[in-house]
């Protein structure tokens, strides 16, 4: 038994210590020696039979195949890494040479650097990494300075409504106030009437009269704000109609404190018949200038769809006078129809009143809807026109020229 155990340690000092001796690795080979030697024990007290040998070729091969996995595993993630560092110091060098080089690089980038084919692959990507890292400290740039400039406007519109909000500007704000006020108190006392026609609720649709009564608030905001303020009526006006609506939704608390006169009568219930003047685009007369006497009535109406002819409909059902604003006479008009909006009628004739100007009263009139106003007397003007549709339609020269002999020179004359 003992002359066993000696041969088996003889075996595995001369077979196994040589190769852990070129690996580096002696001591921990002796508890598996020792292990070895002890199982074998074991089994030869089991089946003490001398005949049974150990294979110690297999298990060489065995102990040789891990030691080199072992030793593969260590040495791959050095090269790695030494891999990583050249490739680290090969940027650095290129920096330093003036080369575009990013100055931040991530590892999975330099995996792909490392990967390029040739070297002028790789400056091409290290390029587009510099542009690219260029782009991203521009738009950085970018955005710090329009953060930059949006504190600053902050910081300005806070010292203005701090100057806004200061004890003059609202002790000013609220004189002014009162001072509107007290000239359209004045104004029901004294001033002229103007009449706002609430009776064509039927021929608007819900969005039309909405629109209807933000022109009135800026009609009446511009009155209280004149000189020499109209004082508004607002006659067939009912308090369950769409109007009332729309006006609390419009003025809210204020509209009980309006300085105006509501009422459900007809206009022609409160004021006499021969003042009343209805203010309609489709009236045959043209109004030449502004009487201070008259009362002038104007039709509460916004309609999409121009209906013509309502308005002066009810005013020849009521037997009144009606007017048209002398718009032809002013101004050279080219688009549209001739349907101003209730706060450019209050704007004209407010200027009517304060200046007797038609051309001052005629420029609250939209700039789209003329060219400009007229400087030749209307005839004259008519002429030409008419002298270019003749040209225009193809008409003889000689009929042309026997229709409008003052228009061509005596040089062009037939002789």
């Amino acid at each position: 038994m003992q002359s066993a155990n000696m041969l088996l340690r003889k075996i595995v000092r001369s077979s196994v210590l040589p190769f852990a001796a070129q690996h580096g690795m002696k001591k921990d080979l002796f508890p598996l020696s020792r292990t070895l030697s002890l199982s074998l024990c074991l089994k030869q007290d089991k089946s003490c039979e001398p005949s049974e040998k150990l294979d110690l070729d297999e298990w060489k091969k065995v102990m040789k195949t891990g030691l080199q996995e072992e030793v593969s595993e260590t040495v791959s993630e050095p090269k790695e890494l030494s891999s990583l560092a050249a490739a680290r110091e090969t940027l650095e060098m290129w920096r330093l040479a003036g080369r575009a080089v990013p100055e931040n690089i991530s590892e999975e980038q330099l995996k792909t650097f490392m990967e390029c084919p040739s070297k002028s692959a790789k400056k091409k990507y290290l390029k587009y990494l510099h542009l690219k890292e260029l782009h991203k400290k521009n738009d950085k740039r970018k955005m710090d300075e329009k953060r930059e400039r949006k504190l600053e406007a902050q910081d300005q519109a806070s010292k203005m409504d701090e100057t806004k909000n200061s004890s003059f500007i609202c002790m000013w704000s609220s004189t002014m106030n009162k001072a509107y006020n007290w000239r359209a108190a004045q104004s029901m006392i004294f001033g002229q009437p103007l009449v706002f026609d609430m009776s064509y609720e039927k021929e608007m649709s819900v969005r039309e009269v909405a629109n209807t009564v933000r022109q009135i608030a800026l009609s009446e905001s511009c009155n209280r704000r004149s000189v020499d303020p109209f004082h508004i009526h607002f006659c067939n006006f009912k308090d369950d109609s769409l109007y009332h609506t729309e006006f609390i939704k419009q003025y809210r608390e204020a509209w009980g404190k309006l300085l105006i006169t509501v009422t459900d009568q007809c206009y022609t219930e409160i004021f006499p018949k021969d003042k009343l003047i209805y203010l309609t685009a489709d009236s045959p007369k043209v109004m030449k200038t502004f009487d201070h006497d008259k009362i002038y009535i104007v039709g509460s109406m916004v309609d999409k769809s121009i209906k013509t002819g309502v308005s002066l409909a009810r005013a020849k059902r009521l037997g009144l006078e009606t007017a048209a604003f002398p718009l032809e006479k002013y101004l050279l008009w080219s688009t549209g129809a001739k349907n101003l909006t209730l706060d450019q009628v209050m704007h004209i004739l407010l200027t009517l009143k304060d200046t007797a100007d038609w051309k001052k009263a005629l420029e609250f009139v939209p700039k789209r809807k003329y060219c400009g106003f007229v400087n030749k007397p209307v005839n004259e003007l008519k002429k030409t026109l008419d002298l270019i549709n003749t040209f225009k339609l193809g008409k003889g020269r000689e009929e042309v020229r026997k229709q409008f002999p003052k228009s061509y020179p005596k040089k062009y004359k037939l002789k």
